[in-house]
């Protein structure tokens, strides 16, 4: 028996939501407006790279609801939640529900994949070198130029968490619309930031 939900979703704390659109929006910039390998690319995933830390770090020491502890990546519970899905019954969920939980933990290591290979191929951040007393400037990181016919291994490394990245994200989507639908309860708007 399905019994629709009539509570409004809780609202995710002002870190989650700083965290979620931040790591959006600097996929959105590096997908659509940065070239690969140029300092604003790089850049961006630098700021991509803090801003994934600290919301891993928040999950260690946020409140209840943004805490690994709430949301246990489990196949087992995930399976379980698609019988549920079948058998039209829906449950309250403090946080993500467990297949919710399955994308999130997926997406964050496809993000520390795209992160750990552009690192590799850009280096640290770099440092500034001043050539006089009123000039500064950067040092571009040696990409090691292909060679014609030749392959990158650490490119293509990137290039495919990147397209899994897509993958997921269409995913998650498709998942926050169905669950939406679902259950009849705003969580889109949850995520909005400036809402209590």
């Amino acid at each position: 028996m399905t019994i629709p939900l009539t509570k409004p979703l809780r609202n995710w704390d002002p870190v989650v939501k700083l965290t979620h659109w931040s790591i959006v929006a600097a996929v959105l910039a590096n997908g659509a407006f940065t070239e690969g390998g140029s300092w604003p690319h790089i850049w961006v995933g630098y700021a991509l790279t803090g801003m994934l830390a600290l919301r891993l770090l928040w999950g260690l020491v946020g409140p209840r609801e943004a805490r690994f502890s709430a949301f246990p990546p489990s196949l087992s519970r995930a399976l379980a939640h698609i019988r549920e899905i079948k058998a039209g019954k829906v449950h309250d969920q403090s946080s993500h529900n467990p297949l919710g939980a399955l994308m999130v933990y997926a997406i964050w290591g496809t993000l520390g994949m795209i992160i750990a290979s552009g690192i590799a191929m850009a280096g640290l951040p770099p440092k500034a070198v001043s050539h006089d007393r009123h000039a500064v400037q950067q040092v571009a990181p040696d990409h090691g130029e292909e060679r014609e016919g030749e392959e990158n291994p650490l490119g293509e490394a990137h290039e495919a968490a990147v397209n899994l990245l897509y993958v997921l994200i269409v995913l998650h989507l498709g998942g926050v619309i169905f669950e939406t639908h679902r259950s009849g309860r705003g969580l889109v708007l949850a995520m909005l930031p400036g809402r209590r």
